[in-house]
């Protein structure tokens, strides 16, 4: 059961910041405890967030660092990491009480950017780490390393490497196949890359994948993770991705496939493609 739920909103959302104090009524009036954002984390069972994946994703930080469940809501656009809608919150808050849910332990990746002088930075992703240029005239030179092996060369705008649960987002935009979120796998997507070998990858749970910044003569790109966390790579630095030893774990509210997620988030036309086999069927 859940007694302690930390609050987490997006705070130039008003329809979020009204949410999030509608929940923490129907919390207070269950005798469960509301904490505060800037609480120890470890004081909380739970985190819900609202606002849209942005929200989210800033949220998973908070919940991954003590193995804490988050549920997200979605008061932004297609919020395709939020499991509700704004709407029926004091249900929402019944469930959370009574324990009524379930987890799904989602892959992150552990990432490492290494500069040429040797020092390091580490960083994590839920969705991706993304690296890409930041002059908009020039790509930028990068080599794709797989395993300590040397597989491609690209002139690009970057170079995305996303987790399945990424593989809807950024990855998805350049090209990357949707993966299954219960699969093990990171997902390499150039982005807008010249080059013999451009096409997306897809590698498994024990692979290590490199990016190395060849020289670039106009200016230094950028590595992102998650959209949250930047930092400048200039030449002669990589970044390294591989599975994370830690997962998020997003809170379910029901045993709804990722495929009927993944229709209904798209806005999939299935419907035309269903009734014109049928209507084959009836004609056979």
């Amino acid at each position: 059961m859940t007694q302690r739920v930390m609050l987490v909103r997006h705070v130039h959302r008003p329809a979020a910041i009204t949410a999030a104090e509608i929940a923490r009524k129907e919390i207070e009036a269950r005798d469960m405890e509301v904490v505060p954002e800037d609480a120890a984390i470890g004081e909380a069972d739970l985190v819900l967030a609202f606002g849209g994946d942005g929200t989210i994703l800033s949220a998973a930080s908070l919940s991954r660092q003590h193995d804490i469940p988050l549920l997200g809501v979605n008061m932004g656009h297609m919020g395709f990491l939020a499991e509700v809608s704004g709407d029926g919150i004091p249900t929402v808050i019944d469930r959370l009480a009574e324990g009524d849910y379930l987890v799904d332990a989602r892959m992150t990746l552990d990432v490492t950017v290494r500069f040429a002088d040797g020092s390091t930075i580490e960083d994590w992703a839920l969705n991706e780490a993304v690296i890409m240029r930041t002059n908009v005239a020039h790509p930028v030179h990068l080599v794709l390393v797989v395993d300590g092996q040397d597989v491609s060369t690209y002139g690009a705008d970057g170079i995305v490497l996303a987790t399945p649960t990424g593989s809807t987002a950024y990855s998805f935009s350049a090209g990357g196949p949707v993966v299954w979120p219960d699969t093990e796998a990171i997902v390499m997507a150039p982005l807008a890359a010249h080059g013999l070998f451009t096409r997306p990858l897809v590698v498994g749970p024990s692979s290590v994948l490199e990016v190395v910044v060849m020289e670039n003569e106009w200016s230094a790109p950028e590595v992102w993770c998650d959209g949250l966390r930047h930092a400048t790579v200039p030449s002669g630095s990589s970044l390294t991705a591989r599975v994370g030893k830690r997962p998020v774990r997003l809170v379910r509210l029901d045993h709804t496939p990722f495929s009927t997620r993944l229709v209904h988030k798209f806005g999939l036309p299935i419907r035309g493609w269903r009734n014109r086999r049928e209507r084959d069927d009836t004609e056979q």
